[in-house]
C-alpha cells in the first residue's frame, strides 16, 4: 500500500490513524478532531496563538528548572567523550519560515558534515532513508550520542527553545529548510503555520521508523487539526513513546 493509500483509507475508516495505532486509544474529542480539517486553521488564530503558549510557558518553564541537574551531567559527559562543544546549534526554520537557533546535545563528531559529504554511498542512503542513517550504523554518531538519542535526551535543551518562544512543545518535527522545502513542496505554508515541536504527532507514532513521507503527511494532520487538547494528549503520549525508544535513531 502507498502511502498515498494509507492516508486515505486512515481518513475512510478501513486503518487505524496514527495515534490509535501507537497506543491506547484517546479519548473521543481529540480523536475526531484528528480526523477532520478545519478552515480557517484554529492555530494561526489570536485565542489559538494565546493558548498555546500559556500552554508552552506553563510547562516549558517547570520542566527546564527540573532538568537543569540532568543537562549539567550531560553536559560533562559530552564533553569528556570526544572533543568539542557539549552543545550543537543549528538555523531551522520556524513559524512564517523566520529561522532560528535549535539547541541540542552534540551527539556527533565535530566533523560529521565532511564525513557525511566524503561518502556519495553515504549520503545517497541518508537522503533516501528521509534524512536520517540506522543509528548503529551512522559512523557520525559517538558513543555518548547514541545512549542520548536511544533516550531522546538529546533533545532536552530545545526546553531553551520553548521558553524562548522559537519552539513549541508539541509541534511538527524541526527540520532544515531544504528538508522543509523537499518534504512538504505545496504545503511548505502549512508546515509554517506553527513553531516546531520538542514531541509531536509523528512523535508517537514511530518517530524514525516512519518515512519522511508519512512524517509529513502526520505534520499536515497536525497543523489542520491542532486544538489545546490534542496537545495535551500528545504531550502525556510521548512519555511512553520515549521510555520504550519506540523508533528511536
Amino acid at each position: 500500500m502507498t502511502t498515498a493509500e494509507a492516508t486515505a483509507a486512515v481518513h475512510s475508516g478501513l486503518a487505524p490513524d496514527p495515534v490509535r495505532r501507537a497506543g491506547p486509544s484517546l479519548p473521543a474529542g481529540p480523536t475526531r478532531d484528528l480526523e477532520r480539517a478545519t478552515t480557517p486553521l484554529r492555530v494561526e488564530s489570536r485565542g489559538g496563538r494565546a493558548a498555546k503558549r500559556c500552554f508552552d510557558l506553563l510547562i516549558g518553564i517547570p520542566l527546564l528548572v527540573l532538568s537543569l541537574p540532568l543537562l549539567a551531567l550531560l553536559v560533562v559527559a559530552v564533553r569528556l567523550s570526544t572533543p568539542g562543544p557539549a552543545l550543537f546549534r543549528q538555523r531551522r526554520p520556524g513559524r512564517g519560515g523566520e529561522t532560528f537557533t535549535i539547541y541540542k546535545l552534540r551527539t556527533m563528531r565535530v566533523d560529521a558534515e565532511d564525513v557525511l559529504f566524503a561518502d556519495p554511498a553515504l549520503y545517497e542512503e541518508f537522503v533516501a532513508n528521509g534524512y536520517k542513517l540506522p543509528l548503529d550504523r551512522d559512523p557520525r554518531v559517538t558513543p555518548v550520542g547514541r545512549f542520548l538519542r536511544r533516550t531522546s535526551l538529546d533533545e532536552l535543551p530545545q526546553l531553551i527553545n520553548v521558553v524562548l518562544g522559537t519552539m513549541s512543545l508539541v509541534g511538527p518535527r524541526p527540520v532544515l529548510l531544504d528538508q522543509a522545502e523537499a518534504l512538504y513542496g505545496d504545503d511548505i505554508d502549512l508546515y509554517f503555520a506553527v513553531k516546531p515541536g520538542m514531541t509531536g504527532l509523528w512523535q508517537v507514532s514511530g518517530r524514525s521508523s516512519l518515512t519522511h513521507k508519512e512524517r509529513a503527511e502526520l505534520d499536515r494532520q497536525y497543523v489542520r487539526c491542532w486544538t489545546p487538547a490534542l496537545d495535551l494528549v500528545l504531550l502525556a503520549r510521548t512519555v511512553p513513546a520515549v521510555l520504550a525508544a519506540r523508533g528511536a535513531y
